[in-house]
């Protein structure tokens, strides 16, 4: 999951290099932080929060096919 975020966000942003995603597991859910540059963040998140929606659907997907949870948070 880790790797698939980052590797979208990197084909969306202008400084690829910046991101970076850390994984927190707890038991039956994963929270990734999702960090990139801040002049990056506005095409991250997307106009009214619908890039960010979209990535978060993509993973709910992949998630729900290992049977596990995942939250996506993008950090400032």
């Amino acid at each position: 999951m880790k790797e698939l975020i980052k590797r979208i966000v990197q084909y969306l942003v202008d400084n690829p290099d910046q991101v970076s995603v850390e994984e927190i597991k707890g038991r039956q859910t994963i929270v990734l932080e999702l960090r990139v540059a801040k002049e990056d963040l506005g095409k991250v998140i997307g106009k009214k929060g619908r890039t960010a929606q979209a990535l978060r659907t993509i993973l709910s997907c992949a998630s729900a096919k290992v049977k596990n949870r995942t939250i996506l948070e993008i950090v400032e």
